[in-house]
């Protein structure tokens, strides 16, 4: 009944024109707000998904490794019982060390990683090649397999054929004291090919046999540095993780994807909510109109509202209708925001109608992707303001009290 006079209020010619141009102002400020708001989150879905597509190329679904030191002890009995967790489809052991690659004049500090033949059937590194071929070689003859940005410090071009360079990996020591000629193992090595993902990969790392680079840095057989599993099932993630956890024990660290980069993903969720927050300042805006457009109204009906009164209209039903004459508002406005950012968002994934500036980035357009979530996230908002922007009209208008003489 209330949403019924509310609507016959809006749509009622009134007898000051102005009214209605604040209604009309009110509901395109909600408007713009609301599309805003719906297309800020939709670009940072889009670069969440596009930065998670790229980690996922080289992170793996979980990784164990040592709560404290730098290594972590396996034997046989415990990785038959982590291929026997439910879920685990795959795992690599992995030995990671800091070395210096050299060519000529040039040289590159790496991050090198050992891995075993399984690594690459772990995350989606092989689709990423652009020169060369994924191979790490065998102990004996071990072949590199380096990033672009490395690739391009070297100044080399990762072939099976390519030329040697020179290798440096430090060997693991008790003592505290540098010796160069017994704590550093110099070897030489053939680039096989070259990955390009994302630059804090490309400039960082280098991967190798597991077993050469054990030998070099005089690791036994059981020592490691962590174990790269996928999973058959991303849903079933954390259900598998506290399997591992409890196969492992508290001295080994068990991370998701996720936890594996939280201060990525935790930097970039911060970064939604300040724009939202900053954004969700437009519909404020639009709440100072619609207190000016209800207030006007309320003036303008008092007639009506003295009439509802000798009716025996209460208090909360007058407060309701201008409550619902504010929500009225806001729906038109944001309803009408939310179909332009719909089309907006539409458009942009199939044209590409707004292009990244610089031509540095993977992609030469803006990703947006639509969440529902995001739709109520900004429902909610503009429902909260709306109630809070009517509230203190509606409720002088059901306090105040006209008399019918006095029209």
């Amino acid at each position: 009944m209330q949403f019924l006079f509310a609507w016959r209020y809006f749509r009622a010619k009134k007898s000051t024109n102005v009214i209605n141009i604040i209604a009309w102002i009110c509901i395109l400020a909600i408007m713009i707000g609301t599309a805003a708001l719906i297309l800020v989150l939709s670009v940072f879905n889009g670069f969440e998904g596009l930065v998670k597509s790229l980690y996922s190329s080289f992170y793996p679904d979980i990784r164990v490794s040592p709560a404290s030191g730098k290594y972590l002890l396996l034997d046989e009995k415990q990785l038959q019982q982590l291929q026997g967790i439910g879920g685990v489809r795959n795992f690599s052991l992995v030995v990671e060390e800091k070395a210096i690659l050299r060519n000529g004049d040039n040289q590159a500090l790496v991050s090198l990683k050992g891995v075993d033949d399984r690594f690459k059937n772990i995350n989606g590194i092989t689709n990423h090649m652009v020169n060369g071929r994924f191979e790490i070689g065998t102990a004996a003859h071990p072949q590199l397999v380096v990033g672009g940005g490395i690739e391009g410090s070297l100044g080399i071009r990762s072939t099976p054929k390519a030329a040697p360079i020179s290798i440096y990996i430090p060997r693991k020591s008790e003592s505290e004291a540098f010796d160069a000629a017994s704590n550093i193992t110099p070897d030489t090595i053939r680039s096989a090919g070259t990955f390009v993902i994302q630059q804090d990969f490309d400039n960082k790392y280098a991967i190798t046999q597991i077993d050469f680079l054990k030998q070099a840095m005089g690791l036994s057989a059981h020592e490691f540095s962590a174990i790269e599993i996928a999973v058959s099932d991303p849903s079933g993630t954390a259900k598998i993780q506290q399997a591992i956890q409890r196969l492992f024990g508290k001295n080994f660290k068990v991370q998701d994807r996720y936890q594996q980069n939280q201060s990525l993903y935790s930097i970039m969720n911060l970064e939604r909510w300040v724009f939202y927050a900053i954004l969700s300042l437009i519909l404020v805006v639009a709440a100072f109109n619609m207190v000016g457009a209800l207030t006007m109204l309320v003036l303008e009906k008092q007639k009506d509202i003295s009439v509802l009164n000798a009716l025996g209209a209460n208090q909360g039903f007058i407060l309701k209708i201008f409550l619902s004459e504010g929500f009225l508002l806001a729906a038109i406005g944001g309803g009408m925001g939310m179909l332009l950012a719909l089309l907006l968002v539409l458009l942009q994934q199939q044209f590409h109608l707004v292009p990244l500036q610089g031509g540095s980035f993977l992609i030469d357009y803006f990703p947006v992707d639509l969440k529902i979530r995001d739709f109520l996230l900004v429902a909610v908002t503009v429902s909260v303001i709306a109630f809070i922007a009517s509230w203190t009209p509606a409720r002088k208008a059901s306090r105040k009290e006209f008399s019918l003489k006095a029209e």
